[in-house]
């Protein structure tokens, strides 16, 4: 695989509730993360007294964070009424030569910053909220 562009690392919200993805605007920085919890089965049996796992179990979670540039868009309006109503809208991450990512997340951080001869920034953190898809490209 060839190196990417981080511009191409995409968060896209559902608009309208209909799978009316667009972008969220004025990002200059993205991640997704992928978490899975781990269930320690070890006991006095375990051989070399090395931990054990089980497979399967525990619970799975992704994170998104971003931060980026205020640009009073219709996404972030949308992201704001979102936080502020506690929806729970479909997000996709679209990573570069590797597939698109999809499912409910929440906001849980909003925070904006501006200097006095700066730019108005934002960051923004999401936590999955329910079953995720992946599709490869």
């Amino acid at each position: 695989m060839a190196v990417q562009n981080g511009r191409d690392l995409l968060i896209k919200m559902d608009m309208t509730g209909d799978g009316q993805f667009e972008t969220v605007a004025g990002l200059r920085a993205s991640r997704i993360g992928f978490n899975a919890e781990m269930v320690d089965v070890t006991s006095l049996e375990s051989e070399g007294r090395w931990r054990e796992l089980l497979g399967g179990a525990g619970v799975r979670s992704a994170s998104i964070s971003g931060s980026g540039v205020f640009r009073d868009a219709t996404t972030d309006e949308r992201a704001r009424q979102v936080f502020f109503d506690g929806e729970v809208p479909r997000f996709q991450v679209v990573v570069p030569d590797f597939g698109t990512i999809e499912g409910p997340f929440q906001i849980t951080s909003l925070e904006y910053a501006g200097s006095y001869n700066g730019e108005a920034t934002y960051e923004m953190s999401l936590a999955s909220a329910g079953a995720l898809t992946f599709v490869a490209l």
